[in-house]
């Protein structure tokens, strides 16, 4: 069985409702769980917010912490998953914020880290994966799986 078929099976066990704000991945991650059969079940909604605006518009993302963290930061993707778990109202939100590449990294911030967070039942987790400069896709890739193997630990 797949790991999103294990994640929307554990979703419907519980009775949890899971949105995604995505970024980096561009929608991938929620359209990774809608392969799933009974995915509507456990979906209502899910944001791609590619731009700072949209961040800060639809998920209620600071400004300031944008300002202070960066656009990429585990403080902007633990905001990214409260404001969509609060927009979406559901028990699970899912925060995805990165430099897939090519362009865009710097010593910092190098092509390849993308920063998660995780809020189930108003708690938040964050974590950074530096998956290197794999190529944009195969980043994006790795980040869905990265989230679907972790979102199996926490629900």
């Amino acid at each position: 069985m797949s790991l999103e078929e294990q994640v929307v099976n554990k979703l419907i066990e519980k009775n949890y409702h899971i949105s995604f704000a995505e970024s980096c991945t561009g929608g991938l991650c929620c359209g990774t769980l809608v392969n799933v059969s009974n995915a509507s079940r456990v979906l209502d909604m899910s944001f791609v917010t590619y731009a700072n605006e949209a961040k800060i518009a639809l998920l209620g993302v600071s400004a300031d912490t944008i300002s202070s963290f960066g656009v990429v930061s585990e403080e902007v993707a633990a905001e990214m998953a409260s404001g969509v778990a609060a927009k979406a109202g559901c028990q699970i939100g899912v925060g995805i914020t990165g430099v897939a590449g090519p362009t865009g990294g710097t010593a910092v911030k190098p092509v390849g880290m993308v920063c998660f967070g995780f809020c189930v039942n108003s708690n938040v987790s964050t974590y950074t994966c530096r998956f290197g400069d794999l190529g944009r896709n195969q980043v994006r890739k790795a980040s869905v799986e990265f989230v679907f193997k972790k979102l199996l630990e926490l629900i």
